[in-house]
């Protein structure tokens, strides 16, 4: 990897590699950057003689692979209210350390929840001057909050999140079908998209109704793929009837992906992701008190982990994200290893795009096609991709510098989200992110956060 050497205008330089992700291909390239924004892209060899004489302004990563920054559209930061789980700090820095530029952060799990436009500000005053990286906000449709939803859009929320089953905090319920009916006109006519938690109430039982209700296998059975199925089955026969797009959060079943994909042939806008745990655990290896493993919906057998990264290929699945969604040590309850009460909630932010490429490589996963599932749609989704998500000229310069043939032990010591305890642990990846930019400004390097947080609110493109 080439040396970084001082810049006399840092936002100002020329960034080579052998190894670009250009959409879909992989090319030898040289970027330029011009106040934070890509001015043009090209051969090496075909710089001018004044670069290759002003060495100031070239950074040379060698064989060293430069993407797009990811975009990690669903991220629990949980500040303000629930700080001590998260906070908007030790987020980024964990986002900026594993290639992320851009994050979104969830409407739930912070206090007050960003169901209303005084909670909005609340969290926009939280994040403010903190960030590592740009980020944006969805709002949240519960119950009873149809007249804050035109509002919070013009306050500019990138889109709602929404659950159909019991969320884990009381500020948060799960909406109805009325609630959906009313909700999704409104997004409609808006153009915003609906995120949902989708598992139907009428599949899931209780814990304890299936034996002893502590276990990994007892919780598994308590939220069967049937739960996804329905749920995923009668939004998209919502999304049909008002023609809002709706977009299913954490897929992790394998009879979700037809649904989604007959109902993209039929035109109907719906939209899929999945997420790093989901693509690399299998419930067949999860222990009966292995807590950190669990989330919602839950790891499920190796047939539907199969089938996730099939349906990736094949385009049901439009991205990967983290659903980073931490919490205190202690509400794992790690030492009881109860899975009936354990928050459900997987610590990954800063690991995904190693955690995907070591299970991806294998499967004949491409550079582009990460790039595609980790920056470009995503950064669609929330409607920020007139300026993110791909190397482009006039978007954010952006980039992400990482070394995919390199691999290293996960460390929670050498971690940076709040709580570093994670079901990665010990776990051999491959791909290590070295250098992280953000609008031309290096906002990690090697381990080092230089400068001072740069991060700024997203607002949505025009439609």
């Amino acid at each position: 990897m080439g040396i970084m050497l001082t810049l006399v205008n840092p936002s100002d330089f020329i960034l080579a590699s052998r190894r670009v992700v250009l959409h879909d291909r992989l090319v030898s390239a040289a970027i330029r950057v011009r106040e934070g924004i890509i001015a043009s892209i090209g051969s090496p060899d075909d710089l001018p003689p004044e670069d290759r004489l002003s060495e100031n302004r070239i950074i040379d990563v060698g064989e060293s692979v430069v993407m797009p920054g990811l975009v990690d559209t669903h991220v629990h930061v949980n500040e303000p209210g629930r700080t001590e789980w998260e906070g908007f700090d030790c987020a980024t820095r964990a986002a900026a350390a594993g290639g992320v530029t851009t994050i979104v952060d969830m409407p739930l799990n912070s206090i007050p929840a960003t169901t209303t436009v005084a909670a909005l500000d609340a969290k926009t005053q939280a994040a403010e001057g903190r960030c590592r990286v740009d980020y944006g906000f969805w709002g949240g449709c519960v119950p009873g909050n149809a007249a804050e939803l035109d509002p919070l859009v013009d306050a500019g929320v990138l889109g709602f999140k929404a659950f159909l089953v019991p969320s884990g905090v009381d500020e948060f319920p799960a909406v109805g079908e009325e609630d959906l009916d009313r909700s999704m006109p409104v997004l409609a006519a808006r153009g915003l998209p609906l995120l949902v938690h989708a598992e139907s109430p009428r599949a899931i039982r209780p814990p304890g109704a299936t034996g002893a209700g502590r276990g990994y296998s007892d919780y598994l059975a308590s939220r069967p793929p049937a739960a996804e199925e329905q749920a995923v089955a009668d939004l998209i026969e919502r999304s049909e009837r008002f023609r809002a797009a709706v977009h299913v959060v954490h897929v992790s079943a394998a009879g979700t992906l037809p649904l989604v994909a007959g109902a993209k042939e039929r035109g109907i806008p719906v939209t899929a992701e999945t997420c790093p745990h989901y693509l690399t655990f299998l419930a067949e290896e999860i222990g009966d008190t292995e807590t950190l493993l669990k989330c919602a919906p839950p790891i499920r057998q190796r047939t539907h982990r199969e089938a996730l990264w099939m349906g990736l290929r094949e385009g049901a699945l439009d991205m990967i994200v983290s659903d980073h969604s931490p919490c205190p040590p202690s509400l794992k309850r790690l030492e009881e290893g109860d899975f009936a009460a354990a928050w459900g909630g997987i610590s990954s932010l800063g690991l995904g795009l190693a955690v995907v490429w070591t299970a991806g490589e294998e499967r004949g996963v491409s550079l582009v096609d990460l790039g595609r599932w980790m920056s470009s749609a995503p950064a669609r989704l929330a409607g920020l991709d007139d300026r993110k998500g791909s190397i482009e000229l006039g978007k954010d310069a952006d980039f992400v510098v990482w070394d995919p043939e390199t691999t290293f032990e996960v460390d929670p010591e050498r971690l940076h989200h709040r709580h570093r305890c994670t079901p990665y642990e010990g776990r051999r990846l491959r791909g290590v992110v070295r250098r992280t930019y953000l609008r031309g400004r290096l906002v990690y390097d090697d381990g080092a956060f230089p400068g001072f947080p740069a991060g700024r609110r997203l607002a949505r493109r025009a439609a």
